[in-house]
């Protein structure tokens, strides 16, 4: 139960928004200025803030964000790793997963290119509880619904 002091000391929240932005490629220009600048967020503090946060990451890299606006025009971001999607086209060489999966194979990849992408993954704020293996099944299941095949090893 909260005590008398959190309660008091909660800040009201505005918004929550969830984008998904380029590795530092943070701009003021649209399509972030007109959604974050609805909810009175400074922009410029954001944008540093953002791009400091992804530097570990490649240029262009899709990274998602959840921000929360306060009612006193204040916020707080989480920055999560790229999708799943995203790493598994990029270990596929591919573009796009197939068009009919179970019929069509667009690509295969190996276990050790799930096992990396699992251990990135678990990395993120709502996965670092989670075993390994679970999140590799999970890996594997949304590589199965793109069709891409997992294999032991490329021949």
């Amino acid at each position: 139960m909260a005590t008398v002091k959190e309660i008091l000391t909660r800040r009201p929240v505005s918004a929550t928004i969830r984008l998904t932005i380029p590795a530092g490629g943070a701009r003021t220009a649209p399509p972030l200025g007109p959604a974050l600048g609805q909810y009175k967020v400074n922009l410029m503090a954001f944008c540093k803030d953002f791009n400091a946060r992804t530097q570990k990451y490649k240029p262009e890299t899709p990274v998602g964000v959840t921000i929360t606006t306060f009612k006193d025009n204040t916020f707080e971001f989480v920055v999560k790793s790229p999708s799943v999607t995203w790493y598994l086209k990029k270990a596929a060489g591919i573009e796009f997963g197939s068009p009919r999966p179970g019929h069509v194979e667009a690509s295969t990849v190996t276990l050790k290119h799930v096992h990396e992408i699992a251990k990135v993954k678990q990395s993120d704020p709502f996965c670092q509880y989670m075993p390994l293996e679970s999140i590799c099944k999970s890996v594997i299941a949304t590589a199965n619904s793109m069709g891409i095949r997992v294999v032991n090893d490329l021949d």
